[in-house]
C-alpha cells in the first residue's frame, strides 16, 4: 500500500476518534470511488475499524483494538483530528 493511503488511514482513525460515529456520517466524509485511494476499504480489510449495531439505532463505526493500537503506536491518539467534510461530532 502506498504511503499516501497509509497516512489517510491514520487520518480516518484519528477522525473517528475514541468514541463512535454514525455509519452514514463516515460514508459521507470518507467513501471514495477512486481505486487508488481505498481508505475506507483498506481500513476495513486491515481490521482497524468495526461496525457496531445497536437495536433501534443506525449502525455506528468505532476503532477496533488494532486501530486504537495503531494510532497510539504512531503517536496520534489524543491529537486533534484532521478536518473532513461532515466532521461534526
Amino acid at each position: 500500500m502506498t504511503d499516501t493511503v497509509d497516512a489517510l488511514i491514520l487520518d480516518l482513525l484519528q477522525w473517528i476518534g475514541p468514541g463512535t460515529r454514525a455509519y452514514a456520517e463516515v460514508m459521507e466524509a470518507w467513501r471514495t470511488s477512486c481505486p487508488r485511494l481505498p481508505v475506507w476499504e483498506e481500513a476495513n480489510a486491515r481490521g482497524l475499524i468495526e461496525r457496531r449495531h445497536v437495536p433501534g439505532s443506525a449502525a455506528l463505526i468505532a476503532l477496533s483494538p488494532a486501530g486504537t493500537a495503531l494510532l497510539r503506536a504512531q503517536g496520534r491518539a489524543g491529537a486533534p483530528a484532521p478536518g473532513r467534510r461532515g466532521a461534526g461530532k
